[in-house]
């Protein structure tokens, strides 16, 4: 019997196709297709002993050893996980690494209890090599940045845009030194195969937020963010009240409120708190010791407030937090911008620059039409 293949086309993650990941947890953990569940066909260790005999002993040995391993029980196992999954999503589509000798066992092993999955050519690797180029496509795109000083909205004003590409909410990281996540990060190849995955949406004008190339753990694939470097620039301006109250929606209470879901109240403020004031302290070599241990005195009083149900209390280290450090950094970063020639296309407040974005938007979209 001939098992069917399906081409590395990325229009499987485009249309959100159910797709059976069975690699060792430990490779799927290093970066998995969009969508993928992980039922592999070999566990971390006996994948380690089958790679262990097809060094020493070629590869007729290290596939009876992998017969041995994945047998009686253990190979109905897997084989009624894999129909159980199917049975929910009877579109799947099975991959391993190069599309190879492991999708193929799955393949024969469903096949023969009368179940027929196609397998992905070229498995992972090709796929993933078809998102990598949508991203190199993406950068040749109209994109126009989002700046502005730290509080401005900037994302929540690109997720109000059909067109954003929130690259914060792909690395699940907020961008500066308080923008970690409760969460575990993601790594760099699932952080990649995100952005890839969006784009795959987009086909016309792309709006982002003016970033650094690296976010919190991953960094933005170099082609995209050349792209956004040369990208001209739409800036958001808020005085500093707005921006504080922004602020302590974003650093304070959503930061708060998900530790607490994570943890439940009394460990989530602790581990809130914890994760604020180490953030601080990672900046003790730019603020300085004396200006340093004023922001912690500030910190650990409106620690003392929030208990009391004073959350506001935090603006007194965060306004100088601000004014000190953030905005003569952003103000620098701005100068060098200039200096670069980068273009400005619009400044102005949250509203007038959503609005602004918009227009551009529908103006490149036309151009390329």
């Amino acid at each position: 019997m001939i098992l069917p293949t399906v081409t590395a086309d990325t229009r499987l993650i485009h249309q959100g196709r159910p797709l059976i990941d069975v690699r060792a947890p430990v490779e799927f953990a290093k970066g998995a297709l969009p969508g993928a569940v992980n039922l592999p066909l070999m566990m971390d260790d006996e994948r380690h002993r089958v790679g262990i005999a097809y060094q020493q002993q070629g590869q007729e040995a290290a596939i009876g050893l992998g017969n041995e391993l994945v047998s009686g029980t253990v190979k109905e196992a897997r084989v009624a996980a894999w129909r159980d999954y199917i049975a929910r999503h009877p579109d799947a589509v099975i991959y391993c690494f190069r599309g190879g000798l492991r999708s193929q066992i799955v393949q024969q092993w469903l096949a023969d209890t009368g179940l027929v999955r196609p397998r992905i050519e070229g498995g992972w690797k090709a796929l993933r090599q078809g998102l990598l180029g949508r991203i190199d496509e993406a950068a040749q795109q109209p994109l126009l940045a989002v700046a502005g000083l730290t509080g401005c909205a900037k994302t929540v004003l690109i997720n109000r845009l059909t067109n954003g590409i929130d690259l914060e909410g792909f690395a699940q990281h907020k961008g500066s030194a308080f923008g970690r996540s409760p969460e575990p990060p993601p790594c760099q190849i699932d952080f990649e195969h995100r952005l890839a995955q969006r784009l795959l949406m987009l086909t016309g004008p792309l709006v982002v937020e003016d970033e650094s190339r690296q976010i919190g753990e991953v960094n933005v694939p170099l082609s995209f963010w050349r792209a956004m470097e040369r990208a001209p620039r739409l800036r958001v301006e808020m005085p500093l009240d707005w921006r504080l109250e922004q602020l302590q929606r974003d650093y304070i209470l959503d930061l708060e409120q998900a530790y607490q879901v994570l943890y439940g109240p009394e460990i989530g403020c602790q581990r809130m708190r914890e994760q604020l004031s180490n953030a601080l302290w990672r900046l003790k070599k730019r603020l300085g010791n004396a200006r340093l241990q004023r922001l912690q005195r500030l910190q650990s009083l409106a620690f003392r407030e929030h208990e009391r149900g004073n959350p506001q209390a935090h603006e007194a280290w965060l306004a100088p937090l601000l004014t000190e450090y953030y905005d003569p950094m952003y103000r620098y970063h701005l100068a060098r911008q200039r200096d670069a020639g980068v273009q400005e296309y619009h400044v102005g407040d949250w509203e007038s620059c959503l609005a602004a974005a918009r227009h551009w938007s529908r103006e490149k979209g036309e151009l390329l039409i």
